[in-house]
């Protein structure tokens, strides 16, 4: 099934792996990836996504994520399926309620966001770079289950 979330995922794979204009480019990316929506549903998800435009160097208009650099660009893009189905996150580390989550380039910054989205009790927040998450955990939570809580939301991450 094609969920909201699965949609808005992969737009932000096409958004930050493609240098696309317009919208229409944009609905035809997502077209090929299975996806058909309407320009006011994309209009909507873009909102919601913050998307903005932004000048290339060569003065072409292109979509960006915000703070691209959460979303680094990747020069030779693979197929968005092939990025969705490879597992972005690879360990976590704890020092007192401190968490250090290694991820694979480009993920960091879309599962710290599913991870501030789920609202997890456990969680105070996160910070995303490219590769790495810093995560807090609140006081009096311990390793394990902060682990367990993050395992609901971050595929195939085992507790």
């Amino acid at each position: 099934m094609k969920t909201k979330s699965n949609r808005l995922e992969v737009l932000r794979m096409i958004i930050s792996s493609r240098e696309l204009g317009n919208q229409e480019e944009l609905l035809n990316a997502l077209q090929e990836e299975g996806f058909k929506l309407t320009q006011a549903t994309l209009s909507r998800d873009l909102k919601q996504l913050k998307v903005a435009k932004a000048s290339t160097l060569r003065g072409n208009y292109i979509y960006v994520l915000p703070n691209e650099t959460m979303y680094k660009r990747v020069s030779t893009p693979g197929n968005i399926r092939e990025m969705m189905a490879a597992p972005g996150f690879i360990s976590i580390n704890f020092s007192g309620n401190m968490g250090v989550i290694k991820t694979r380039p480009g993920y960091a910054s879309a599962i710290a966001w599913n991870i501030d989205s789920s609202d997890i009790p456990q969680i105070l927040g996160t910070i995303a770079g490219d590769d790495t998450i810093f995560v807090v955990i609140r006081e009096g939570v311990g390793h394990d289950e902060a682990t367990k809580a993050l395992s609901q939301i971050i595929p195939n991450m085992e507790h």
